[in-house]
Protein backbone atom coordinates (compact mmCIF):
# COMPACT_ATOMS: atom_id res chain seq x y z
CA UNK A 1 0.00 0.00 0.00
CA UNK A 2 1.30 3.73 -0.94
CA UNK A 3 1.86 5.22 2.78
CA UNK A 4 2.54 8.82 0.93
CA UNK A 5 0.53 11.15 3.04
CA UNK A 6 -2.00 13.92 1.21
CA UNK A 7 -0.68 17.55 2.19
CA UNK A 8 -2.94 20.65 2.05
CA UNK A 9 -1.06 23.75 3.21
CA UNK A 10 -3.32 26.29 4.57
CA UNK A 11 -1.49 30.23 4.47
CA UNK A 12 -3.57 32.99 6.44
CA UNK A 13 -3.69 37.05 6.42
CA UNK A 14 -0.94 37.98 4.09
CA UNK A 15 -2.16 41.77 4.33
CA UNK A 16 -0.86 42.21 0.78
CA UNK A 17 -1.00 45.63 0.41
CA UNK A 18 0.21 48.39 -2.70
CA UNK A 19 3.40 47.45 -4.26
CA UNK A 20 6.23 49.13 -2.17
CA UNK A 21 4.24 49.37 0.88
CA UNK A 22 4.68 48.57 4.16
CA UNK A 23 2.02 47.75 6.89
CA UNK A 24 2.93 50.02 9.49
CA UNK A 25 5.70 51.15 7.87
CA UNK A 26 7.49 47.86 8.97
CA UNK A 27 6.23 44.86 7.76
CA UNK A 28 6.86 43.91 4.03
CA UNK A 29 3.97 41.63 3.47
CA UNK A 30 5.06 40.80 -0.03
CA UNK A 31 8.52 39.98 0.76
CA UNK A 32 6.53 37.56 3.40
CA UNK A 33 4.37 36.03 1.50
CA UNK A 34 6.85 35.23 -1.27
CA UNK A 35 9.09 33.25 1.08
CA UNK A 36 6.04 31.85 2.27
CA UNK A 37 5.25 30.64 -1.65
CA UNK A 38 8.67 29.34 -2.52
CA UNK A 39 8.72 27.27 0.97
CA UNK A 40 5.43 25.91 0.01
CA UNK A 41 6.99 24.65 -3.31
CA UNK A 42 9.60 22.91 -1.43
CA UNK A 43 7.46 20.74 0.52
CA UNK A 44 7.63 17.00 0.32
CA UNK A 45 5.59 15.52 -0.69
CA UNK A 46 4.14 17.85 -3.44
CA UNK A 47 0.76 19.69 -1.56
CA UNK A 48 -2.42 18.64 -3.79
CA UNK A 49 -3.91 21.81 -2.83
CA UNK A 50 -3.47 25.80 -1.16
CA UNK A 51 -5.81 27.36 1.13
CA UNK A 52 -5.62 30.83 1.85
CA UNK A 53 -8.01 31.64 4.78
CA UNK A 54 -8.81 35.06 4.96
CA UNK A 55 -7.18 38.64 4.87
CA UNK A 56 -5.77 38.53 1.73
CA UNK A 57 -5.10 41.83 1.17
CA UNK A 58 -5.09 44.72 3.61
CA UNK A 59 -7.58 47.21 2.23
CA UNK A 60 -9.64 45.27 -0.46
CA UNK A 61 -8.29 47.13 -3.24
CA UNK A 62 -8.25 45.79 -6.47
CA UNK A 63 -4.53 46.94 -6.98
CA UNK A 64 -3.86 44.71 -3.98
CA UNK A 65 -5.45 41.75 -5.62
CA UNK A 66 -3.48 42.34 -8.91
CA UNK A 67 -0.70 42.16 -6.64
CA UNK A 68 -1.65 39.35 -4.46
CA UNK A 69 -2.87 37.28 -7.85
CA UNK A 70 0.80 38.06 -9.19
CA UNK A 71 2.95 36.49 -5.76
CA UNK A 72 0.29 33.47 -5.43
CA UNK A 73 0.84 32.95 -9.53
CA UNK A 74 3.54 30.60 -8.32
CA UNK A 75 1.42 28.01 -6.84
CA UNK A 76 -1.00 27.87 -9.38
CA UNK A 77 2.17 27.11 -12.03
CA UNK A 78 3.63 24.50 -9.57
CA UNK A 79 -0.18 22.97 -10.57
CA UNK A 80 -1.43 23.80 -6.93
CA UNK A 81 -4.84 24.70 -7.06
CA UNK A 82 -5.72 27.79 -5.06
CA UNK A 83 -8.80 27.86 -2.51
CA UNK A 84 -9.45 31.77 -1.64
CA UNK A 85 -12.03 32.67 1.19
CA UNK A 86 -12.29 36.52 2.59
CA UNK A 87 -11.23 38.04 5.57
CA UNK A 88 -12.30 40.86 6.98
CA UNK A 89 -9.63 43.05 5.36
CA UNK A 90 -11.06 41.59 1.93
CA UNK A 91 -13.60 42.84 -0.68
CA UNK A 92 -15.79 39.79 -2.65
CA UNK A 93 -16.23 41.92 -5.67
CA UNK A 94 -12.58 42.72 -6.40
CA UNK A 95 -11.77 39.63 -5.31
CA UNK A 96 -13.13 37.46 -7.51
CA UNK A 97 -12.29 40.38 -10.31
CA UNK A 98 -8.68 39.79 -9.97
CA UNK A 99 -9.32 35.68 -10.35
CA UNK A 100 -11.71 35.22 -12.85
CA UNK A 101 -10.89 32.85 -15.39
CA UNK A 102 -7.61 31.60 -13.88
CA UNK A 103 -7.71 27.77 -13.79
CA UNK A 104 -7.24 26.10 -10.59
CA UNK A 105 -8.69 29.26 -8.69
CA UNK A 106 -11.39 28.34 -6.22
CA UNK A 107 -13.47 31.43 -4.64
CA UNK A 108 -16.75 31.25 -5.42
CA UNK A 109 -19.75 30.95 -7.50
CA UNK A 110 -19.41 34.64 -10.19
CA UNK A 111 -21.24 37.59 -8.36
CA UNK A 112 -22.37 35.85 -5.40
CA UNK A 113 -23.44 37.38 -2.00
CA UNK A 114 -21.37 34.99 -0.11
CA UNK A 115 -18.42 32.93 -1.53
CA UNK A 116 -18.95 29.51 -0.48
CA UNK A 117 -18.00 26.01 -2.13
CA UNK A 118 -16.80 22.95 -1.41
CA UNK A 119 -13.82 21.44 -2.86
CA UNK A 120 -13.00 17.80 -3.12
CA UNK A 121 -9.60 16.71 -2.63
CA UNK A 122 -7.91 13.01 -2.79
CA UNK A 123 -7.60 10.96 0.37
CA UNK A 124 -10.80 11.55 -0.16
CA UNK A 125 -11.23 14.36 1.86
CA UNK A 126 -13.80 16.98 1.53
CA UNK A 127 -12.72 20.86 1.62
CA UNK A 128 -16.12 23.18 2.59
CA UNK A 129 -14.61 26.93 2.42
CA UNK A 130 -17.35 29.40 4.24
CA UNK A 131 -17.70 33.08 4.22
CA UNK A 132 -17.76 34.79 7.41
CA UNK A 133 -17.31 38.22 5.99
CA UNK A 134 -19.25 41.61 7.65
CA UNK A 135 -18.33 44.13 4.93
CA UNK A 136 -17.80 46.95 7.10
CA UNK A 137 -17.37 45.28 10.09
CA UNK A 138 -13.64 43.66 12.10
CA UNK A 139 -15.73 40.74 13.59
CA UNK A 140 -17.18 37.78 11.69
CA UNK A 141 -21.30 36.21 10.89
CA UNK A 142 -22.82 33.73 9.44
CA UNK A 143 -26.75 34.42 8.37
CA UNK A 144 -29.05 31.71 8.01
CA UNK A 145 -28.60 31.95 4.01
CA UNK A 146 -25.17 31.08 4.86
CA UNK A 147 -25.60 28.06 7.98
CA UNK A 148 -28.41 26.58 4.79
CA UNK A 149 -25.79 26.96 2.13
CA UNK A 150 -22.83 25.12 4.60
CA UNK A 151 -25.45 22.38 5.68
CA UNK A 152 -26.22 21.55 1.56
CA UNK A 153 -22.56 20.95 0.76
CA UNK A 154 -21.71 18.78 3.94
CA UNK A 155 -24.86 17.12 3.03
CA UNK A 156 -23.85 16.34 -0.22
CA UNK A 157 -20.99 13.66 0.64
CA UNK A 158 -21.65 12.81 4.46
CA UNK A 159 -19.26 9.62 4.37
CA UNK A 160 -16.49 11.64 3.21
CA UNK A 161 -14.00 13.09 6.04
CA UNK A 162 -14.55 16.96 5.74
CA UNK A 163 -12.42 20.29 7.04
CA UNK A 164 -14.80 23.14 7.37
CA UNK A 165 -12.50 26.86 6.83
CA UNK A 166 -13.61 30.28 7.11
CA UNK A 167 -11.94 33.09 8.48
CA UNK A 168 -13.17 34.63 11.95
CA UNK A 169 -12.64 32.05 14.96
CA UNK A 170 -15.91 30.33 15.74
CA UNK A 171 -14.99 30.55 19.83
CA UNK A 172 -13.09 32.79 22.13
CA UNK A 173 -9.85 32.38 22.64
CA UNK A 174 -8.55 34.69 25.95
CA UNK A 175 -7.10 37.05 23.35
CA UNK A 176 -9.78 40.08 24.78
CA UNK A 177 -9.37 42.42 21.68
CA UNK A 178 -9.46 39.29 19.31
CA UNK A 179 -12.29 38.13 20.74
CA UNK A 180 -14.24 40.97 20.24
CA UNK A 181 -13.86 40.61 16.32
CA UNK A 182 -14.66 36.71 16.08
CA UNK A 183 -17.60 34.63 15.18
CA UNK A 184 -20.06 37.02 16.88
CA UNK A 185 -23.04 36.93 14.61
CA UNK A 186 -24.21 32.87 14.32
CA UNK A 187 -22.09 31.28 16.30
CA UNK A 188 -24.52 29.23 17.86
CA UNK A 189 -25.90 28.00 14.08
CA UNK A 190 -22.20 27.60 13.41
CA UNK A 191 -22.13 25.11 16.24
CA UNK A 192 -25.13 23.21 15.18
CA UNK A 193 -23.90 22.92 11.94
CA UNK A 194 -20.98 21.08 12.88
CA UNK A 195 -22.85 18.64 15.46
CA UNK A 196 -25.15 17.75 12.50
CA UNK A 197 -22.32 16.44 10.42
CA UNK A 198 -20.16 14.64 12.13
CA UNK A 199 -17.94 13.76 9.35
CA UNK A 200 -16.45 17.21 10.11
CA UNK A 201 -12.82 16.48 11.21
CA UNK A 202 -11.35 19.80 11.42
CA UNK A 203 -12.57 23.10 11.39
CA UNK A 204 -9.56 25.80 10.30
CA UNK A 205 -9.53 30.10 10.52
CA UNK A 206 -7.29 32.80 10.48
CA UNK A 207 -8.16 36.27 11.57
CA UNK A 208 -5.92 35.44 15.39
CA UNK A 209 -2.42 36.12 13.42
CA UNK A 210 -1.30 33.34 16.08
CA UNK A 211 -1.73 29.59 16.08
CA UNK A 212 -4.30 28.28 18.72
CA UNK A 213 -6.48 25.43 19.08
CA UNK A 214 -10.16 24.80 20.29
CA UNK A 215 -13.15 22.96 20.19
CA UNK A 216 -16.48 23.64 18.41
CA UNK A 217 -18.90 20.59 19.26
CA UNK A 218 -16.94 17.24 18.09
CA UNK A 219 -14.02 19.10 16.02
CA UNK A 220 -11.17 20.47 17.01
CA UNK A 221 -10.89 24.04 15.55
CA UNK A 222 -7.26 25.04 14.20
CA UNK A 223 -6.08 28.86 13.37
CA UNK A 224 -3.37 29.42 11.52
CA UNK A 225 -0.51 32.29 11.97
CA UNK A 226 0.23 34.78 9.91
CA UNK A 227 2.74 34.35 6.79
CA UNK A 228 3.68 38.24 7.74
CA UNK A 229 3.06 39.49 11.35
CA UNK A 230 1.98 38.28 14.13
CA UNK A 231 -0.74 39.87 17.34
CA UNK A 232 1.12 39.64 20.47
CA UNK A 233 0.80 36.86 22.90
CA UNK A 234 -0.79 38.77 25.96
CA UNK A 235 -4.09 37.04 27.41
CA UNK A 236 -4.77 39.89 30.40
CA UNK A 237 -8.24 40.83 30.19
CA UNK A 238 -7.43 44.63 29.51
CA UNK A 239 -4.90 43.47 26.92
CA UNK A 240 -4.70 46.24 23.74
CA UNK A 241 -4.07 44.81 19.97
CA UNK A 242 -0.84 44.84 19.41
CA UNK A 243 1.53 43.73 16.79
CA UNK A 244 4.47 41.52 17.57
CA UNK A 245 6.96 40.70 15.08
CA UNK A 246 7.57 36.97 15.62
CA UNK A 247 8.23 34.00 13.62
CA UNK A 248 6.16 33.74 10.60
CA UNK A 249 4.06 30.48 10.01
CA UNK A 250 1.40 28.43 7.94
CA UNK A 251 -0.05 24.85 9.02
CA UNK A 252 0.06 21.61 6.75
CA UNK A 253 -2.44 19.50 6.96
CA UNK A 254 -2.00 15.75 6.12
CA UNK A 255 -3.67 12.29 6.02
CA UNK A 256 -3.81 9.81 4.41
CA UNK A 257 -3.69 5.53 4.61
CA UNK A 258 -3.18 4.81 8.05
CA UNK A 259 -2.77 8.84 9.21
CA UNK A 260 -5.50 10.36 11.14
CA UNK A 261 -5.79 14.14 10.11
CA UNK A 262 -2.74 15.62 11.79
CA UNK A 263 -2.02 19.28 11.03
CA UNK A 264 2.11 20.60 11.61
CA UNK A 265 2.94 23.86 12.11
CA UNK A 266 5.29 25.79 9.73
CA UNK A 267 8.09 28.30 10.49
CA UNK A 268 9.42 30.95 8.35
CA UNK A 269 13.28 30.99 7.75
CA UNK A 270 15.18 28.23 6.66
CA UNK A 271 15.56 25.53 9.67
CA UNK A 272 19.25 24.05 10.23
CA UNK A 273 18.24 20.41 9.57
CA UNK A 274 21.05 17.91 11.60
CA UNK A 275 22.79 15.14 10.18
CA UNK A 276 21.78 11.60 11.37
CA UNK A 277 23.20 11.12 15.42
Amino acid sequence: MDATPYLLVQLSDPHVTHRGRRIGGQVDTAAALRHAVERVLRVRPRPVAALISGDLVDAGHPDEYTHLRELLQPLLDAGLPLALLPGNHDARGPLQAAFAGLPGVHCGAPGGQALQYALDLPGPLRLVVLDSLVPGKPHGGLDEARLAQAHGLLAERPDVPAIVALHHPPHPTGLAVMDTMALIQGAAGFEALIAAHPQVQRIVCGHLHRMTLGRVAHAAVISAPSTAHQVALDLAPDAPLRIALETPGWLIHAWGPGLPLVTHLAQAGEPEVLPDL
